[in-house]
């Protein structure tokens, strides 16, 4: 199985404590993702996180309707925490969310590390550009959520 690691930072000009929580809350996801993948929770909320939390998703990529359980594996507030799919449309994924502290903010970061069905060409040409469209999505969201109207970046 090829394993591939996607990246993405973003820093935001308030500390990991009153970062944390808008990441921590899963109701939050569906601001983050793309409206073209209708992304839905479907676990009730609120969703009390922790290690060993279930969360179920439905979503649709490229029309397809996808069903997603992820567990969070690891939970460290408001230092990091760790989502792990258990079923859902790659042969793995691991998503580390870590919150740094930096130049009076947090760096926030993302680490995935995932694999995919298909070949070379299918991840080249549709998995990790749809990977990279959705991490945009996601970084101007927070850039509008956290940086509108503050000083710095």
């Amino acid at each position: 199985m090829k394993t591939h690691v996607l990246e993405a930072e973003i820093w935001l000009p308030h500390p990991p404590a009153e970062i944390f929580p808008f990441f921590g809350d899963a109701a939050n996801l569906e601001q983050l993702t793309p409206p073209l993948l209708r992304f839905e929770i479907l676990t009730p909320q609120p969703i009390a996180m922790h290690a060993g939390t279930l969360i179920d998703y439905r979503l649709r990529v490229h029309g397809i309707p996808i069903r997603w359980r992820t567990e969070i594996t690891l939970w460290d507030p408001p230092h990091r925490f760790v989502d792990t799919q258990l079923r859902g449309p790659y042969k793995l994924w691991v998503h580390e969310h870590t919150f740094t502290p930096d130049r009076g903010g947090t760096l926030a970061k993302d680490h995935v590390q995932y694999a995919a069905l298909g070949g070379s060409l299918i991840h080249r040409w549709l998995i990790r550009p749809d990977l990279e469209r959705i991490f945009a999505y996601r970084a101007e969201v927070l850039r509008k959520r956290f940086l509108a109207g503050s000083r710095g970046e």
